[in-house]
């Protein structure tokens, strides 16, 4: 359990799954995302996610009422990676403050691999 919100109607939890999976769309989102890759890597290649498993390529950790999200990305060849990872970090900030309301701490990028785009 990451935000556990009470209010004068019940109680709202919200999962790290449903974190992971904002966040797995908010960055796939971004333009030189090719996709998510699975945080484990296998022969050094990262492996591209399907979109029914998109939060696998997520990491969420929470410590004292903040949250740190690690995003596993596989971008495009010939972009430029560190504007992509920067663009993932804000968009991703941005949509898990939005539809949450969290203290996200922070938003690390991991590029696993580098792919033809489409």
């Amino acid at each position: 359990m990451v935000q556990e919100i009470v209010n004068q109607y019940g109680k709202i939890v919200i999962s790290r799954e449903v974190l992971a999976t904002l966040a797995g769309i908010a960055a796939t989102e971004c333009f030189g995302v090719v996709g998510m890759a699975s945080h484990t890597l296998r022969d050094g290649i990262g492996q591209l996610l399907g979109k029914e498993s998109i939060s696998k390529g997520v990491e969420i950790e929470e410590k004292n009422n903040n949250v740190l999200v690690k995003v596993h990305i596989i971008v495009g060849y010939g972009t430029k990676i560190s504007v992509i990872a920067s663009n993932v970090m804000q968009r991703v900030q941005y949509t898990l403050d939005q539809y949450t309301g969290l203290n996200i701490d922070k938003v690390q990028v991991v590029v696993q691999d580098v792919r033809l785009l489409d």
